[in-house]
């Protein structure tokens, strides 16, 4: 069996497109600097898989940013606010991204949406009735070449056409359908192009065939590629599935001229019995995804190999793959200095996994697959027992009963009670946790961490962040403050770290969006909180104001989602466990008095499966009690926020409500407040603070451009339930832009307060 991957990561395993991308925003370096890091990281990866055997190596699997916003360039879907600035095209393209505020214009980024069930977040497309589809940028022809020309013909990677049009936000009265021709002819000839150069396979990326599909979907679907494949010639094309199985298309998707399909056998629950079903099509390629793309722990060999034997009954020609593009797991064990090899031996990252493809390939290419000596090694590997295990932990989660969920007495009465105590004004403002960390706190946490300052040292320095950041809040006029989490690397590292039955690594760098970059933690063992986590910076921050001051926490569902999962429990069992750990904490600030904590759920949406018929038992039964958990116990008088982002709340926006906390705030600034009709619609009962701009972006939004936004808000949600607020914490911006943003936020409350009263 010959062996693929979907897809590479491109951040370099250091980070390095990270840094050199973000020298050049500050302008400390060229746009041709930039190209040269993009490079090396691209030849490196070539030479990395190349060397490790794997039979078919992706091209354009590289992006500056993001992968579907290169595919809007590459169809001239860019909206014409962004080519109006005159800029260079790649400064349009970080325009698009980033948005932009200087001397040829102001213009906000594109929408940011969660990449399906990963925590990958992609550019959402933009397109209106005057957009022209049609083949305009040539990434895909210059990285097949520059593969080439180093050596290695390699299968050109693009996001399919049906993927791209289901992704796109529609601005005008065109849908879809109306683009079908054009999108085509554009496919055509990048097809077209690419068999000029000497392609061999192009894979076309259709992850959005394992979501709920109408008839009218498959429809779309099948009339864009029966007029793509048309054009083929002599190149193979591979429709690339992941995430799930393809159930209600799959007989379509045979049916079309497509020379290899490439099917989920990780996440796909299905994806086997479709084939026992239906058969596989003679003379197509099966790219059987068996190793894991989003996951760390090593391939099980004899689970795989009994995959594979099985799918030999109904494919004749398959080839092993990962389950999806790598992009989601880190991209080498090599810089894990510091990580036990008891650990180490358990785990498997990009570079890991491409060995796990060449040594699958050499068991089922024996005569005797359980007599190889890799096979041998991964089955002793995978019967060692593990450590880990907490009895009470265990015992404690399946005691629970239904009324440990319930908090009392219900939302109507504790909002009057917790009106009558905080007496906030209308449209209170806040922000949502973080303030900017700045050079001074990473270099203090860094020299902390190398032994390089004392404890006393580095908590007096934490204190006078902490100090500073009140001082400045009740400077702006802020109602509600946070004590800025100076101390925390990672909203779910930091917690982890005070958590038993984790583990932590190194370099294990996964890109989040753009040039944010996240380090998950791993779940090893049974989860259980050693000690108090936020208590002591928390309470130290409430006595330096009379103004209250929120404890900041990170949720049990996010906690566990934005971590390496184990896989010898259920998630349900993991996140159970997590929220009697975070429970306690929530008791111990109040007991400390803090009265307003808020629990972040920033990723709640994020494992939502993909179909509709599995999202309650399967993960809403669990995850939502999960949360209700944490705060069933506190006082009527205690005001419980929590906060997501970056994700389609409106399918599960009573099941949101049904969280049972007293103020959710959202991310809404990116997706235009489209979230305030699907509130105003469910009359959700709980009160709101939708982001009224966009902290992901560097530009300073203007007083009168938020006033106008609080405007439109109020027309759709309650007055006396509206919160003002940023989109997300704001520890990724400098205080340049954080300052006059806040400052703006609290006059354009203000000013609209006082039209209000």
């Amino acid at each position: 069996m010959n062996t693929s991957i979907i897809g590479y990561p491109r951040i370099g395993d250091l980070r390095e497109l990270k840094f050199a991308s973000e020298k050049y925003f500050r302008g400390e370096i060229t746009a041709d600097e930039l190209e040269k890091t993009a490079k090396q990281i691209r030849l490196y990866n070539l030479e990395l898989q190349k060397n490790s055997g794997l039979d078919y190596i992706p091209s354009g699997d590289f992006s500056f940013y993001d992968g579907v916003l290169d595919t809007a360039f590459l169809l001239n879907a860019v909206p014409k606010r962004y080519t109006d600035l005159g800029l260079s095209k790649l400064d349009t393209y970080f325009a698009a991204a980033r948005g932009y505020q200087g001397e040829k214009g102001d213009v906000k980024a594109l929408a940011m949406k969660k990449w399906y069930n990963t925590n990958y977040h992609y550019m959402v497309p933009e397109i209106d009735d005057e957009t022209e589809i049609h083949l305009a940028g040539s990434a895909p022809f210059e990285l097949f070449t520059e593969a080439l020309d180093n050596g290695v013909k390699t299968k050109p990677v693009i996001i399919g056409a049906y993927t791209f049009l289901k992704l796109a936000r529609y601005k005008g009265t065109k849908t879809a359908a109306d683009f079908v021709e054009d999108t085509a002819t554009a496919y055509s000839a990048i097809l077209e192009k690419l068999g000029e150069l000497g392609a061999e396979w192009v894979q076309f990326d259709e992850p959005s065939l394992v979501k709920d599909m109408t008839a009218e979907d498959i429809g779309l679907f099948t009339s864009l590629y029966e007029k793509i494949l048309l054009h083929k010639g002599n190149v193979r094309v591979l429709a690339q599935t992941y995430f799930g199985d393809v159930r209600d298309c799959y007989e379509q998707l045979c049916g079309l001229d497509f020379d290899g399909i490439g099917l989920d056998f990780v996440e796909g629950k299905k994806s086997l019995e479709i084939i026992r079903e239906h058969g596989f099509p003679k003379g197509k390629t099966l790219f059987a995804g068996i190793v894991n793309g989003k996951n760390i722990w090593r391939n099980n060999y004899d689970s795989s190999v009994k995959i594979l034997d099985e799918l030999e009954k109904y494919a004749s020609d398959i080839v092993l793959n990962t389950s999806c593009s790598l992009l989601h797991v880190p991209c080498t064990l090599a810089n894990e200095t510091k990580l036990a090899e008891s650990y180490k031996k358990h785990f498997a990252y990009a570079a890991e996994k491409l060995t796990e493809l060449a040594e699958l390939k050499v068991i089922l290419s024996s005569d005797a697959p359980a007599e190889t000596e890799e096979y041998r090694r991964n089955q002793a590997l995978h019967s060692e027992p593990r450590s880990g295990e907490n009895k009470a932990v265990r015992e404690k989660a399946a005691a629970l009963t239904d009324s440990d969920f319930v908090r009392l007495p219900a939302f109507e009465e504790r909002e009057r009670i917790q009106k009558k105590r905080f007496d906030l004004p209308l449209f209170p403002t806040t922000t949502i946790g973080s303030f900017p960390q700045t050079a001074d706190v990473k270099a203090k946490r860094k020299a902390f961490r190398n032994g390089e300052i004392s404890v006393s040292d580095y908590e007096a320095f934490i204190e006078k962040k902490i100090s500073e950041c009140i001082s400045l809040q009740e400077e702006i006029g802020l109602d509600v403050l946070v004590h800025g989490e100076f101390e925390r690397n990672d909203m779910v590292e930091y917690f982890g770290e005070c958590l038993d039955g984790y583990i932590f690594t190194e370099k294990a760098w996964v890109q989040s969006y753009g040039t944010r970059c996240v380090k998950p933690p791993v779940v090893w063992g049974d989860i259980s909180r050693a000690k108090p986590i936020t208590v002591r910076w928390s309470k130290y921050a409430q006595s330096l104001t009379d103004k209250p001051v929120k404890g900041m926490l990170t949720g049990p569902v996010t906690i566990l989602n934005w971590s390496f999962p184990r896989e010898d429990i259920s998630l349900k069992e993991s996140a159970l466990q997590i929220a009697l750990a975070i429970r306690e904490e929530v008791l111990d600030l109040e007991a400390s008095g803090i009265s307003i904590i808020q629990v972040d759920e920033a990723a709640l949406r994020e494992k939502l499966p993909l179909r509709r018929s599995d999202w309650h038992e399967d993960y809403l039964d669990w995850a939502i009690p999960a949360f209700r958990y944490v705060h069933s116990g506190v006082k009527p008088e205690t005001l419980v926020h929590t906060h997501m982002c970056y994700s389609e709340f409106a399918d599960i926006i009573k099941d949101i409500d049904n969280m049972d906390a007293d103020v959710i705030t959202f991310e809404a600034s990116r997706s235009d407040l489209t979230i305030l009709d699907v509130l105003k619609e469910n009359n959700f009962r709980t009160e709101v603070g939708p982001g009224i701009y966009d902290i992901h972006s560097p530009r300073i939004p203007s007083k009168d451009e938020l006033k106008d936004v609080i405007n439109r808000m109020k027309e759709r949600i309650p007055a006396e339930k509206l919160w003002v607020n940023p989109d997300c914490g704001l520890k990724t911006r400098g205080n340049a832009e954080t300052v006059p943003s806040l400052k703006n936020l609290v006059n354009a409350a203000r000013e609209v307060r006082n039209e209000n009263c």
